[in-house]
C-alpha cells in the first residue's frame, strides 16, 4: 500500500484563519483566537482523542473525527504546536504541553531550527528536526512502519508542506465564524483546485468540511 502524507480536522475560521499571533503558554492559538471556536465541533464528537469523558455527539463529525487516527503512523509538527517557546531550548525538563499521554501514539516529528534530544512520553515518541520539509516526510515515512503519515500543524507548517507539493489529501473544517487577522491558511480554497479535487459537506454544526484530493 502506498503510504500518503495526510491532513485531517483542521480547523480555520471563514476567512482562512487558523491562529492568531503573540503565542503564549497561555494562548496557545495566539493572542484574540479562542481554540474553543475553532476546535468545538470536533472536541464534541464521541470519538475525538482528546476527550477527557465518556459521551459525545454521533453522525457525520464524529465519522471525521474518527478518520484522525486511521491508519497513522507518524506525525509531523511545527514547534509552535509542541510549545511555545522560541529560539534555543532553555529548559529541558519542559516536555510540551501535551502532558503524560499525548494524544499521538506514533513518533512525532517537531520541525525547530534548535534541535535537541528525543523523549518518550507513554506510547509517544518527539524528535526534534532541523530538516527540509522533504527530508522531515521522509524521516516520517521510515519510521512510520508502511502506515500514512499526519501533518499535525499548525497553520504555518501546513502551508509550508503545502507549498512544496507534499499533501496527498486533505479535511480542512471551516467554521462559521470571521476573525479578521491572524495566521491564514489561504484566501479562499480555490486556490489549491490546481492540484486537488475539492468537495464540500456543510454538517448540521453549520461547519463546512472541505475535502481535498490529488488531481
Amino acid at each position: 500500500m502506498t503510504q500518503r502524507v495526510r491532513v485531517h480536522c483542521m480547523s480555520v475560521s471563514r476567512d482562512g484563519i487558523g491562529a492568531g499571533h503573540d503565542q503564549s503558554f497561555e494562548q496557545p492559538f495566539g493572542g484574540a483566537v479562542n481554540p474553543m471556536s475553532l476546535m468545538s465541533w470536533v472536541g464534541a464528537t464521541a470519538s475525538w482523542p482528546n476527550r477527557t469523558d465518556e459521551g459525545g455527539t454521533r453522525g457525520f463529525e464524529d465519522y471525521i473525527s474518527r478518520d484522525f487516527t486511521r491508519n497513522i503512523g507518524a506525525e509531523i509538527m511545527g514547534r509552535n504546536k509542541f510549545g511555545p517557546q522560541r529560539g534555543p531550548w532553555q529548559d529541558h525538563e519542559w516536555q510540551g504541553w501535551w502532558g503524560d499521554e499525548p494524544p499521538f501514539h506514533t513518533p512525532v516529528f517537531v520541525l525547530t531550527h534548535h534541535e535537541r534530544p528525543s523523549f518518550t512520553l507513554s506510547d509517544t515518541t518527539f524528535h526534534f528536526v532541523d530538516v527540509t520539509p522533504r527530508e522531515a516526510v521522509e524521516k516520517a515515512k521510515a519510521a512510520a512502519d508502511g502506515k500514512d503519515v499526519r501533518i499535525g500543524g499548525g497553520i504555518s507548517t501546513l502551508r509550508e508542506f503545502i507549498d512544496a507539493d507534499l499533501i496527498d489529501e486533505m479535511h480542512i473544517a471551516v467554521v462559521p465564524i470571521e476573525l479578521g487577522d491572524g495566521v491564514r491558511l489561504w484566501n479562499s480554497p480555490e486556490e489549491l483546485t490546481d492540484r486537488y479535487h475539492l468537495e464540500r459537506i456543510t454538517a448540521p454544526s453549520g461547519v463546512e468540511h472541505h475535502f481535498f484530493w490529488r488531481r
